[in-house]
């Protein structure tokens, strides 16, 4: 009982003061679990465990008592503690929960663990939409121009490929709104192209289907997405509302100054 009372306390008093020899960096997806060893095979008796994230203490393990605390409410039910080595796990890693994690066992001997931990967003599967490019007499009839793009990440770097060959990229460094990358094709184009994201754990690959996003077309709005469509049709619908408006507010007024001048006439009766 008194060890508990005395791990508890530990937490607050500056133990974790004395930095760590190395700092061991990992990357995890979202919603994975990862486990941070503290490099022992089998604790002894009366050691103590101690795990920090940041300035919290959410871990403590009193191996005398087999007893576990958890004090962070944000990581309320994802903690796995090993009785055995003090290893910690935490599940359903969640971007907010990147950051430094570090481990003190406090017995026969002193050992200090740290973990510099990235959590990284699972990544979408990249959309390949047909494009209309603002000059479309440089691609030509007999062209089709595409754009690969995908939404919200960060991290991340974007590929064409033809076949197993690279043709271009381009990449965030930040998070960004949007990532999109174009590609110009021939219509009967036999190839295989693939558009590629990825991160340093991972992938998703969106494979193109040139007979279904290419027709040929004589002019570039044959060639749009139904997005970029919508888009226009909406434009001129809007357009031909303000020019009825503005034929109906003009036909009132008219209207309007015939009959002022009508009153304006002398009354021969």
């Amino acid at each position: 009982m008194l060890q508990g009372f005395v791990l508890f306390g530990l937490c607050f008093v500056g133990v974790f003061g004395v930095e760590a020899d190395e700092i061991r960096s990992l990357s995890v997806m979202e919603g994975d679990s990862v486990t941070l060893q503290t490099g022992v095979t089998k604790i002894q008796e009366d050691d103590l465990i101690m795990w920090m994230s940041g300035d919290f203490c959410i871990a403590k393990l009193n191996i005398s008592s087999q007893a576990v605390f958890e004090t962070h409410n944000l990581f309320r039910d994802r903690l796995r503690l090993d009785n055995q080595t003090g290893s910690l796990t935490i599940t359903n890693m969640r971007t907010t929960d990147s950051g430094l994690y570090k481990a003190q066992m406090i017995g026969q001997q002193v050992s200090k663990k740290a973990f510099n931990v990235t959590v990284i967003a699972r990544l979408p599967v990249p959309v390949i939409a047909s494009y209309c490019p603002q000059s479309p007499s440089t691609s030509g009839p007999s062209r089709c121009v595409l754009l690969c793009s995908v939404m919200n990440v960060g991290h991340v770097t974007l590929f064409w490929y033809k076949g197993s060959g690279l043709l271009s990229s381009t990449s965030a460094s930040d998070l960004s709104i949007s990532l999109s990358l174009p590609l110009e094709v021939e219509y009967q184009d036999k190839n295989t192209y693939s558009c590629v994201i990825n991160n340093p754990i991972s992938n998703q690959t969106q494979h193109l289907d040139i007979s279904k996003l290419c027709q040929p077309c004589s002019e570039c709005v044959c060639c749009c997405n139904s997005t970029e469509a919508g888009i226009q049709l909406a434009v001129s619908a809007l357009v031909g509302v303000a020019m009825v408006v503005v034929l109906v507010y003009d036909f009132g007024s008219r209207r309007a100054e015939q009959k002022r001048a009508l009153k304006s006439l002398p009354d021969h009766n």
